[in-house]
């Protein structure tokens, strides 16, 4: 497949006329249009003379997701994992982590064995790709329970844990704690000794509390502002070592409901593009009508762009990816570079798979979204195919 005509957000700079080459999943080359009489081409064309304002950057990576489309990762399924990759690149998302939530052990396990035979066994180019597991609960605090159900909570155990990740065929990338709860120190070391992302979340842990979980190899906070210890000058909590150390990346749901706009621009100047991840956090009403739906076994009713239990508490989102990334550069008044670094590299970067995905690099795969004039989606390329598409262009084949 060819791109022509287009503007290029690549890893290093920005092509303002640009072709990109992709074969075999991958980005085999990319340039000036003028190199372009180099390039034998082959395969499908597209051309974007006509629509100038139309750039491609990276695919975006959404480490938090529960589900779209009426899908869960909780359903544990093949169909509802196949639902959500198919579904998100509607979005823009063109991979990510297939997200748990606290529930029984049993149910647990079962979405891990699930998750852990789609993603060795089912995934083909032109779907969203699963890169592994979030395990988001159960070793978390119940007085920053939020939506996750406090009767299956339990304290953080490298055992428990070990077994999961065995079920799930060692594909868990981040695991969501409260390091201040008993056993929380001895998980955190043995998921850094094993390459997997601690991320501290519904988690009631002060300042020092987070500063020894950091020296444990604690790198990540979870929906930053969100059911978390918040910032008081007297005890900077959670919150205020998110903002503090550089250690910790921070996802970020920017849907203008879990986190007022203005706070996302302090979060933006505070930790820079290089200390945030957009994430959606989403549950399965995603793409669905208002009405009442299910987040694992609790009612969840979806009303103008709000999810809510029956209390008013927040219960995840309906937050599209595009739209996160719409609202980034809205709200924090960041380039477009540096929201794609918050949206595609960083993810990248923290799942240690930046050498194959975050970025327009010739190598890596063939992730790919297509940004009209107003920044909104319009076609999403995954692994080299397309996998939506909203444009009306001419296609040619040479």
């Amino acid at each position: 497949m060819i791109l022509k005509n287009i503007t290029i957000y690549s890893e290093e700079k920005i092509i303002e006329r640009g072709y990109l080459l992709t074969n075999d999943e991958k980005i085999v080359a990319f340039g000036p249009m003028e190199d372009l009489n180099d390039i034998h081409e082959e395969g499908k064309v597209i051309d974007f003379s006509s629509l100038p304002g139309y750039k491609v950057i990276p695919g975006m990576i959404d480490i938090h997701i529960h589900g779209v489309d009426g899908a869960d990762t909780m359903d544990a399924t093949q169909d509802a994992l196949h639902t959500m990759a198919k579904a998100l690149p509607r979005e823009g998302t063109t991979s990510f982590l297939a997200t748990t939530m606290t529930q029984a052990p049993q149910a647990i396990e079962n979405a891990l064995i699930n998750a852990g035979q789609y993603i060795h066994d089912h995934q083909p180019p032109g779907l969203a790709e699963i890169l592994g597991v979030h395990l988001e609960g159960p070793f978390v605090n119940p007085k920053m329970a939020g939506a996750q159900p406090e009767q299956y909570m339990m304290n953080p155990d490298p055992h428990i844990f070990e077994k999961w990740n065995v079920l799930s065929k060692n594909t868990v990338k981040v695991v969501t704690l409260a390091p201040e709860q008993p056993g929380g120190s001895e998980l955190i070391k043995y998921l850094k000794e094993h390459g997997i992302v601690a991320s501290i979340g519904h988690s009631d842990a002060t300042y020092d509390e987070v500063d020894l979980a950091i020296a444990d190899g604690a790198s990540q906070v979870t929906h930053l502002f969100n059911q978390m210890r918040g910032l008081h000058h007297r005890e900077p909590g959670v919150v205020g070592a998110a903002l503090l150390r550089d250690e910790l990346k921070a996802e970020l749901i920017i849907d203008g409901i879990h986190v007022r706009p203005e706070i996302v621009k302090l979060a933006y100047k505070q930790k820079t593009q290089t200390g945030l991840i957009l994430i959606t956090d989403s549950m399965r009403a995603k793409c669905l009508k208002n009405g009442t739906y299910d987040l694992g076994g609790q009612e969840v009713t979806v009303k103008d762009g709000k999810a809510v239990l029956s209390d008013g508490t927040l219960a995840g989102s309906i937050l599209k990816m595009g739209q996160a990334f719409k609202n980034l550069l809205d709200y924090a008044s960041c380039s477009l570079e540096e929201a794609v670094e918050m949206a595609s590299l960083n993810p990248a970067k923290q799942l240690h798979l930046d050498d194959k995905k975050g970025s327009i690099k010739v190598g890596k795969d063939a992730d790919l979204v297509i940004l009209n004039e107003g920044n909104e989606v319009v076609m999403t390329i995954c692994r080299g195919q397309i996998a939506f598409s909203r444009m009306e262009v001419e296609y040619g084949n040479h």
